[in-house]
């Protein structure tokens, strides 16, 4: 394996307290299976957390920000400067993911991974920015093979935060000017598949900017083909910070026994990464929801992931991740208040 802390193995689910779980949904006042996916995720719930009756009561998020050199070949609908401009928004509590994380009673953490400029100390923004933005990805390697190590660190370390305040689940978003673009560069190397099939409309490019962003990717795929031999090497050369970091987070969170909720198109590509880096990362991940972007669903179906909603969402942020926590929270309940037949004197089919 190495001595590189992602290729460290992760926790092992606890199949006693699975079979338990199992059994407990069996006895259960209700048809067996009645609860559809409320009862599978319940029972997934119970081998993560180690305990027959799971909870989900202390959420967190941490939304990685960062800049892309990318963004100078006109890939995006909107400037730079709103990177710098929304982890402020952050900041202030005004985001949707703000919102959102307000109203489950989850801890919200901004990182700052790496804005082109520096940013003023902000209120529950983390500065651990590597630089000033990539490198444009379609010119040269995103990133240097150190500039990686660190950025998967500053996922590692997020982590290590989250479990230090015994997080129940962890979340992690996103913030980037042209980081679907990124995203949608190290999804084709991962599937290998042509850039045209992974784009989308990102923040709402229309189809000729839709167009010009797969002939960037197809540019960049081109000029990095012979450097995109291994999931570090395609992150190196076509990834972001705030990518990296997200890869790094969902390695340490498995190797912690966090319970993941993978967000939406660009949190996907990074867990896939993730899980090509080492795979058994694979079975600590919850899929949240189905993006509107358009390689999502290629993405999903190269890690069998069935996600819980489908929205029509496309944000990011962590919100369709923030959106699916009441339904990991009633599961739990469902499975841990319900009586049983013995408890309610019902007389069992």
């Amino acid at each position: 394996m190495g001595n590189n802390w992602w290729e460290s193995p992760v926790q092992q689910v606890d199949r006693q307290s699975e079979k338990q779980a199992e059994e407990r949904q069996l006895q259960l006042t209700k048809p067996p299976g009645a609860l559809g996916r409320l009862e599978s995720l319940a029972i997934r719930l119970a081998s993560m957390q180690g305990r027959v009756k799971p909870a989900i009561k202390n959420p967190f998020i941490t939304i990685f920000a960062a800049d892309h050199g990318v963004a100078e070949m006109g890939v995006s609908a909107f400037p730079q400067e709103v990177t710098a401009e929304m982890v402020r928004n952050f900041s202030r509590g005004g985001a949707a993911i703000s919102v959102l994380a307000n109203s489950l009673g989850a801890t919200l953490e901004v990182v700052n991974v790496g804005t082109v400029g520096s940013l003023e100390p902000l209120g529950g923004v983390v500065d651990a920015r590597i630089s000033s933005g990539t490198k444009n990805l379609a010119q040269a390697p995103a990133m240097d093979r150190g500039e990686l190590e660190r950025a998967l660190g500053v996922g590692r370390e997020a982590v290590e935060r989250a479990a230090g305040q015994g997080a129940d689940i962890y979340i992690g978003g996103e913030m980037g000017i042209a980081n679907t673009t990124s995203a949608s560069a190290v999804a084709a190397a991962l599937l290998g598949e042509r850039g045209a099939s992974v784009v989308g409309a990102g923040t709402g490019l229309d189809s000729a900017g839709v167009s010009r962003k797969g002939e960037v990717i197809e540019q960049a795929l081109e000029l990095h083909k012979d450097n995109l031999g291994s999931p570090m090497d395609i992150l190196q050369n076509l990834g972001g910070f705030e990518v990296a970091a997200l890869a790094g987070a969902y390695i340490k969170a498995s190797q912690s026994g966090v319970p993941v909720l993978v967000d939406g198109f660009i949190t996907s590509v990074a867990a896939l990464a993730a899980v090509r880096i080492n795979s058994a990362v694979r079975g600590w991940l919850i899929f949240s929801h189905r993006s509107a972007e358009q390689g999502h669903g290629k993405v999903l179906d190269a890690m069998d992931a069935n996600p819980l909603l489908d929205l029509g969402m496309r944000l990011g942020e962590g919100s369709g991740a923030a959106v699916a926590v009441p339904i990991l929270q009633q599961a739990c309940q469902l499975h841990g208040e319900m009586a049983t037949f013995g408890e309610a004197g019902v007389s069992e089919g």
